[in-house]
């Protein structure tokens, strides 16, 4: 692992460009759900994510249930919400912000499993996320409604969940990891499709699909996850994770940027604000214990 001051030009304009990735699928999955039900796109998405992929890497060495339980809560929980509250009740912006509460969940279900007392940093940090959070629910434009902010912080704890499945199964292939737990998100996906949205209407959106909805699709699985996730854990595995996750950060940027550039999405002075509420709870959660372990290093 390289012990440098900061990432190589390279490797950082490779990070860079998985956040742009990861941060500008919002408006991918937001393009997809204008011809798919969300169900079902997600079931697609994980299915692609499987196969063809899955007959040439092998499966990760760690038993078959915590794979169905990392899929089980990406797919059907992470995924299976956010996609569910992005068809009408959450632009891909605020979407792209509020999931990123998942920083918070994680950490407390950490101190939870591990004693570990909460620091007063820590305090402020959520303290300022919710206030991000309560002015987002406070305006009432469309923007985003009570359901689909419960529905997006239902997907971030399904994230951290499964962030702390992915930690239980020790040091892996991220890339392997990911792709063969998909196979188990797509029978829940499914069912959930069937009951929620019925076959009519599942297959009615595949058949009114055009190429750029199957290429949306496409990108989901590839783009997101193959390409995404396999440069995200080839970096870490080339530096140390201080110097890397806080770039995680950037992923709203884009997120709430290529939504307002690309799908006219306004930014009025409330969402300016939930953004930069939000995100210095974050960077504060973030990046203060690296900011006081340089004079202890």
């Amino acid at each position: 692992m390289t012990a440098r001051a900061g990432l190589p030009p390279l490797h950082l304009l490779l990070a860079l460009a998985v956040m742009a990735v990861w941060g500008t699928n919002f408006v991918v999955i937001k393009l997809a759900l204008a011809h798919l039900p969300p169900l079902t796109l997600a079931t697609l998405r994980f299915a692609l994510a499987f196969l063809p992929l899955a007959l040439f890497i092998k499966r990760p060495a760690v038993p078959l249930k915590n794979l169905a339980t990392y899929g089980v809560l990406i797919g059907a929980g992470q995924f299976g919400l956010l996609f569910t509250a992005m068809r009408a009740d959450i632009t891909p912006g605020l979407a792209s912000l509020v999931v990123q509460t998942q920083v918070f969940i994680t950490i407390g279900l950490s101190m939870r499993l591990t004693g570990e007392r909460i620091a007063l940093y820590q305090v402020v940090a959520m303290a300022l996320a919710v206030a991000g959070l309560g002015t987002i629910g406070w305006h009432t434009d469309g923007s985003a409604t009570p359901l689909g902010l419960l529905l997006v912080l239902g997907a971030a704890l399904s994230w951290s969940l499964g962030n702390m499945t992915a930690r239980a199964a020790g040091p892996v292939p991220m890339l392997n990891y990911v792709v063969w737990s998909s196979v188990f998100a797509v029978p829940p996906l499914f069912a959930m499709a069937l009951l929620t949205e019925g076959w009519p209407k599942m297959a009615s959106g595949i058949a009114s699909a055009d190429s750029a909805t199957w290429a949306a699709v496409v990108w989901q699985s590839v783009g997101n996850t193959m390409f995404g996730y396999a440069a995200w854990g080839w970096l870490l595995g080339q530096h140390p994770a201080a110097q890397v996750a806080p770039l995680a950060l950037l992923v709203p940027v884009f997120g709430l940027g290529s939504s307002a550039l690309l799908l006219g999405e306004p930014l009025q002075w409330w969402k300016i604000l939930a953004f930069a509420l939000v995100m210095a709870g974050l960077s504060l959660g973030v990046l203060w214990p690296r900011f006081m372990a340089k004079p202890r290093a």
